[in-house]
């Protein structure tokens, strides 16, 4: 059976002004040369500099390999919850969302499900494709793929760099494989992207 592969990582660490930095460029390094072992069809990424540097930095160990940007990958906000579903500890975050700019939002979101996550038709060969984005876009895919509440998403967060792998197959619920793996990355260079927190 056919099987599409998402290969779902978050940009490289990067500094305030958004350019990847010297440990972004490295975790993006040690993620291209994780993927390298696998036939990877297409890199896509956002517009952003941080994704698009990743990206290309990823892409040195994937000669070939078509690199492109996707609009639907840009850091968004996929889902603002309405009062009746507002977790407590989220409700002033989205304080200063306005109508419009959440309807933009589910607007990219729809968007991103409909143009990665359909399975290929069974005569189709499989497909393997790395998608360099954002927390927030994995955040979605990864509640799309289990079915979850659409307020789910708030609670999935991603290492700069983690690997989050879902597979589609056609007449198939999506399967996650992996979720925000950093195997690929030394001790030094795992949990960036996160508050300062004690990690294992």
């Amino acid at each position: 059976m056919a099987t599409r592969y998402l290969y779902l990582a978050r940009h490289g660490a990067a500094d305030a002004f958004g350019e990847l930095t010297d440990v972004g460029h490295q975790q993006a390094d040690l993620l291209g040369r994780r993927l390298a072992r696998l036939p990877i069809d297409a890199v896509w990424h956002s517009m952003l500099p941080r994704a698009a540097v990743s990206a290309r930095e990823i892409a040195k160990h994937l000669p070939d390999v078509p690199v492109a940007e996707a609009a639907e990958l840009i850091d968004h906000v996929p889902y603002v919850p309405n009062a009746d579903e507002m977790p407590r500890a989220w409700a002033g975050f989205f304080d200063g969302y306005d109508e419009a700019e959440a309807a933009t939002g589910r607007r990219t979101a729809e968007a991103l499900v409909a143009r990665f996550t359909k399975a290929p038709e069974r005569n189709e060969p499989d497909s393997h494709e790395v998608l360099i984005t954002h927390a927030y876009p994995i955040a979605w895919l990864v509640r799309h793929a289990l079915e979850a509440p659409p307020t789910q998403w708030l609670g999935l967060d991603s290492a700069n760099t983690g690997l989050t792998v879902i597979d589609y197959r056609a007449g198939l619920s999506p399967t996650l494989v992996m979720f925000n793996d950093q195997s690929h990355l030394s001790g030094d260079l795992r949990w960036t992207g996160f508050r300062a927190a004690a990690r294992p």
